[in-house]
């Protein structure tokens, strides 16, 4: 085989291995039963990787090298390094109108590594399109630029404020679905009966009730957070349909992790176990109020010791009024809290 002939069909290969079936995914493996014969899927797993939803500029294609990945990695540590350096309690007061930024990035858990799929680094959990860009409509990107803004200009009230923010569910799509990893607390809990799974998520301590009986949703009026769930087993895999969506969470804002719903969306989620310290977490978005084709992405989701812990979110709340009171003084003032433009 020629040079040029290997170099297509490896091409070929790099954008045919993420739509592998969790099957072939998982060939040899056979996931344990739990006490109703179901495959156990039941413990503590994490999301927390380096890997985002979307593909950063800076790649190319969808999956690295083992060695690509850890030179990665390693200019991630360094830079997590310099963040992490304690303020200097000497340095004094920021200059005024100066803005002093975060003190230090001790307090944040991403995860120090590029998301693994057995064996296969990720650049982005988006494997369709093959871009792994969001396929937003013109129309869909302009309500997302439009939800962003509000969002991040609303000081009439809390109401107006994103979800993370007035503890109602985890910032990003941490609650889902789809369920994806932020800044921190990456961590889920299944638990498993006959008739219901339930995913616990320790951003916010949102929980998810998947029930196993009964395929139908609800009235398009009734709306939940995080939606409608139902579930199935289709063999080793949990398939799990979600649909009546509450407007209120169309937006979750969180950098390359950002993604905005429409209430009529329908999400199609794939829990698959590939080994004892992996499920494989696909999910599927069919929403063509927002994007122009049904749009598909993967993430493992790995083993965590545990347990997980409460996420007090309103205990530490003190940035909500600080925000709001910020906004009347300037209104006392007789100006308006300055404009945070939306860059797209």
């Amino acid at each position: 085989m020629s040079q040029l002939a290997r170099l297509a069909l490896a091409a070929v290969l790099a954008v045919a291995a993420p739509i592998l079936s969790p099957t072939a995914y998982a060939a040899g493996y056979h996931a344990p039963r739990n006490g109703f014969g179901q495959p156990d899927l039941g413990g503590a797993w994490t999301n927390a990787s380096l890997t985002s939803l979307q593909r950063p500029a800076m790649f190319k294609s969808l999956t690295l090298t083992e060695a690509e990945a850890v030179a990665v990695e390693k200019r991630r540590a360094a830079a997590r390094a310099t963040q992490d350096r304690p303020s200097d309690p000497k340095a004094g007061a920021p200059p005024a109108a100066n803005d002093p930024g975060g003190y230090n990035a001790s307090w944040t858990d991403p995860g120090v590594a590029l998301g693994r799929i057995a064996g296969q680094v990720r650049t982005s959990w988006i494997v369709d399109p093959v871009d792994g860009q969001l396929p937003y409509t013109p129309a869909g990107r302009r309500a997302y630029v439009e939800a962003l803004r509000k969002a991040r200009n609303s000081w009439d009230g809390p109401e107006g404020r994103p979800l993370g923010e007035r503890c109602i569910l985890g910032f990003g799509s941490t609650a889902g679905p789809p369920m994806l990893n932020v800044l921190y607390n990456n961590n889920y809990q299944i638990v498993q009966s006959k008739d219901a799974v339930a995913i616990l998520v320790e951003m916010n301590h949102d929980a998810r009730i998947i029930r196993l009986t009964d395929r139908r949703h609800p009235d398009p009026g009734i709306r939940p957070w995080m939606g409608d769930s139902v579930g199935w087993w289709e063999g080793e895999t949990l398939v799990v349909e979600t649909t009546n969506f509450n407007p209120g969470e169309s937006l979750r804002p969180y950098f390359g992790n950002s993604v905005l719903l429409s209430p009529n969306a329908r999400v199609t989620e794939r829990f698959t176990r590939l080994s004892a310290s992996q499920i494989l977490y696909r999910f599927s978005v069919d929403d063509p109020a927002t994007y122009a084709q049904v749009w598909t992405a993967e993430m493992p989701l790995n083993a965590a010791a545990g347990p997980m812990y409460e996420y007090a979110c309103h205990e530490g709340n003190y940035a909500l009024p600080g925000i709001l009171a910020g906004a009347r003084r300037a209104e006392r003032e007789g100006g308006r809290p300055e404009t945070v433009e939306v860059s797209e």
